[in-house]
């Protein structure tokens, strides 16, 4: 079984949060995507600090559309440096591992 990983990035609206989801689940690169209440992320950016209410997006996927994903995300994020990090899961329900696997693995012959 591939090794499942939650992989989290942020967006600053819902409405290219809401794109970004739409195109991660039709090319199978995520099973699941979360889509949190808004946060407020506090940073540094070119020098200064920066403060921004930003869409938290929790990606479930596998190691192996891991790559793909960053990509996607990276071409489709409206940041210069979109955050993009990735934790493997240590432990998961084996149906759920099972799951996302199988709904990231492209067509399903059914």
């Amino acid at each position: 079984m591939d090794a499942l990983l939650i992989v989290t990035t942020t967006f600053p609206d819902e409405s290219s949060a809401n794109a970004a989801i739409d195109g991660m689940l039709a090319e199978r690169l995520a099973a699941c995507v979360q889509q949190m209440a808004p946060v407020r992320s506090s940073y540094r950016w070119q020098g200064k600090r920066e403060t921004s209410v930003e869409v938290l997006l929790m990606i479930k996927t596998t190691a192996a559309r891991y790559s793909a994903l960053e990509q996607y995300i990276k071409e489709h994020h409206p940041y210069d440096v979109p955050e993009i990090v990735a934790w493997p899961a240590t432990a998961a329900l084996p149906a759920y591992a099972r799951w996302v696997e199988d709904e990231t693995r492209g067509a399903l012959h059914v």
